[in-house]
């Protein structure tokens, strides 16, 4: 059940195209981490220009105003996954909406099953319930 936040300059796209951004994010987590069908937990904000400051860190990379951001909370995913997600992202994201993949920074974090609540106060993992 990745947590997925994704960041984008505001007023760069439309509500259909944030949307097929998701979408595009989504089918990543379903192929590429295995994700069940239905868990779906993404967040969208978009940011004034200027709020998301975005360097080469070096490699020379040109970002521009469409860059966008991704951030995938998650727990068991080795590291052939994550490069693997790098990739299906950089590959899904420019078919699909035209993203440049130097405009795509993708953060990667895990967590344990004891760091989730999915509501009521409750911990479902903990608790055997999922």
């Amino acid at each position: 059940m990745p947590l997925v936040r994704i960041d984008v300059i505001e007023h760069r796209r439309t509500s259909e195209q944030l949307r097929e951004l998701a979408d595009a994010v989504q089918d990543v987590m379903l192929e590429t981490f295995a994700a069940p069908a239905r868990d779906r937990y993404q967040i969208i904000t978009e940011h004034r220009p200027g709020l998301i400051i975005a360097e080469d860190t070096g490699l020379g990379y040109t970002r521009s105003e469409d860059v966008v951001v991704v951030q995938i909370l998650q727990q068991g995913r080795d590291e052939a996954q994550k490069q693997a997600v790098y990739r299906a992202l950089a590959e899904r994201l420019r078919e699909r909406t035209g993203l440049d993949p130097q405009d795509l920074i993708v953060a990667v974090s895990a967590n344990t099953r004891a760091d989730w609540s999915f509501g009521e106060g409750q911990a479902q993992f903990l608790e055997g319930r999922l």
